[in-house]
């Protein structure tokens, strides 16, 4: 990874040994990639004191690929952390949407999918025609909408690239499929940011956010259910062409019956949490590989089959969503000769297991021909695999499609920080650049 600007401006300082290594502190995100090699060398099992599931455990950083993929296909032996929530709450019994400080994505996963079996159908008849591998039906509006985005800033020479592209894409996808008003764009991504609010402000592996945090994002949250339960009745009254119309209509054969508002309630959240995020952070750091790795844009110009491989080597390379702790150990566990006691929080760090050397020839390099490229973990594997993984890569292949088509070159322009967003993900904040209009 180059050394840009953000290096130096980190409140964190470089590591170079294992001591220094702390994933999780502020600007730690600007050194990501100098601790994974440290990690992979000397600590592929680390293990963060007091931080454990369990009173008295311990939490474990995961970095080789096959540990992470090992714990991602056995739910039963590394129980998810939220279906652990969901259980306790399954047990209180009565209104899901009675339970005190519930989200909807949470109310709604107690009925529609509240065990793999259910998991996997839920996927199958209720999100797959729209954004699983039914994503295709959508490449068209995608692709007018690249254009659409290009339109604004092809004859200006420069764009700021996160807000007028990477961002700015996703969030109309999104609206289109789910039947969001366009107009209402802002409030996409307002309830957006308040989805993901953890995921940016939590400190520490598991995401903490404080009392007042809390508040704030339950008060957005609010706001963001509202405004969809009224969205839902509107769609029921005049359906149309889109996946909450979709929803109102299906009949979901596991429970014998359509949808109740507050399960397409929290599917909308769901799609709002995973459908935007994911997809911006590819879409900007894959222009900075680019730009950075000479001959990439002129090989892709010349031979668009090569775009499969480069967006998934980006992914590989530059994982958006870097880690999450979503399992524990249910017994004890062994990997790579550390003991790992029962009750133990298992970060997984796909970005650091997709750069394992164990795993990949040149784990570094950028290549077009690589085998078997799909096999990194940046949507996770097996059962839980992202249900929207298709829909971000067709996104990233028609962006990617519309940018060759439109412009000749891309260079960064001189204001450049390169410095991230807090949190576990990797969101560059700002990307200004010059390009030649082709």
């Amino acid at each position: 990874m180059g050394k840009h600007p953000n290096h130096e401006l980190s409140t964190a300082r470089c590591p170079h040994t294992l001591a220094d290594i702390d994933l999780f502190a502020p600007g730690a995100q600007e050194h990501w990639y100098e601790a994974y090699d440290i990690l992979h060398a000397e600590a592929p099992v680390h293990r963060i004191p007091g931080e454990g599931f369990e009173p008295g455990t311990d939490a474990f950083i995961l970095s080789k690929h096959e540990d992470i993929a090992r714990v991602v296909r056995d739910e039963e032996r590394f129980p998810v952390v939220g279906s652990i929530g969901l259980k306790k709450l399954m047990e209180q019994g009565g209104d899901p949407s009675a339970i005190p400080g519930i989200s909807t994505i949470a109310a709604s996963m107690l009925t529609l999918r509240p065990n793999p079996e259910m998991w996997r159908l839920h996927r199958q008849e209720l999100t797959d025609p729209w954004v699983g591998p039914g994503a295709s039906r959508n490449e068209a509006m995608i692709r007018r909408e690249a254009n659409w985005l290009v339109d604004q800033w092809i004859d200006r020479g420069s764009v700021e690239f996160v807000s007028e592209y990477a961002q700015a894409l996703p969030q109309r996808v999104m609206a289109n499929i789910l039947g969001w008003p366009i107009s209402d764009l802002h409030l996409l991504k307002y309830f957006g940011d308040g989805c993901v609010k953890p995921f940016v402000y939590g400190s520490r592996h598991n995401n903490l956010l404080t009392e007042e945090e809390t508040a704030s994002q339950l008060e957005v949250l609010g706001e963001f259910r509202d405004y969809t339960a009224a969205l839902i009745q509107d769609k029921r009254a005049r359906p149309a062409d889109d996946m909450i119309s979709f929803l109102t209509q299906v009949e979901y054969s596991p429970l014998n019956r359509k949808l109740t508002d507050l399960e397409i309630n929290g599917i909308v959240y769901a799609m709002v949490i995973g459908g935007l995020e994911t997809t911006q952070y590819a879409l900007a750091e894959q222009m900075q590989l680019v730009i950075d790795r000479e001959g990439v844009w002129a090989e892709l110009k010349s031979d668009r089959s090569k775009l499969r491989a480069f967006t998934e080597e980006g992914m590989r390379l530059r994982a958006p969503t870097q880690g999450l702790s979503t399992r524990i150990t249910s017994q004890d566990e062994v990997f790579q000769g550390v003991k790992v006691p029962k009750g133990s929080w298992l970060h997984l760090r796909w970005a650091s297991a997709n750069l394992d050397p164990d795993e990949w020839e040149c784990p570094l390099d950028l290549k077009l021909d690589r085998k078997a490229g799909t096999r990194h973990l940046t949507f996770s594997q097996g059962a839980r695999v992202c249900p929207g993984a298709s829909l971000s890569r067709l996104e990233q292949m028609v962006g990617w499609a519309t940018l060759l088509d439109r412009v000749k070159s891309f260079a960064y322009a001189d204001n450049n920080t390169f410095l991230h967003q807090p949190g576990i993900m990797l969101g560059i904040l700002e990307l200004n650049l010059n390009f030649e209009k082709a």
